[in-house]
């Protein structure tokens, strides 16, 4: 049964992912990438948050959420080929940008998403 619930959010978060990448936004930094890991890993944050003190929560769903709808979402192979590429290309400050901002953030990201997650319990 888990196998479904993964693979029903997976869809949507690979759905959402998408729809992201879909911004008219030109600019050779991988800005929609930046953004979707950020917001997933926000998400990912208040998710674990919710679920880790509330034995109400079906692990089912929290396998939905977690592994499927974040899963599906977090762009972190595609931020790994996006970083390699910048280096490999010379570009060597957006490239350390890149990989800077997307650790720094996404780990903020969870922190506030945790700490959202405390207040509306």
């Amino acid at each position: 049964m888990g196998f479904l619930f993964v693979s029903l959010g997976g869809a949507l978060g690979a759905a959402g992912r998408y729809a992201i990448s879909l911004l008219p936004v030109k600019t050779g930094f991988p800005i929609l990438t930046l953004l979707t890991n950020i917001i997933g890993a926000a998400m990912i944050g208040f998710i674990a948050g919710i679920v880790s003190d509330n034995n109400e929560v079906s692990p089912n769903i929290a396998l939905f959420w977690k592994t499927g709808v974040c899963g599906g979402f977090t762009t972190f192979s595609t931020f790994s080929l996006e970083a390699f590429t910048l280096f490999e290309n010379k570009a060597y400050l957006s490239g350390g940008i890149y990989i800077f901002l997307s650790v720094i953030c996404c780990l903020a990201g969870v922190f506030c998403g945790k700490k959202l997650s405390m207040l509306i319990r």
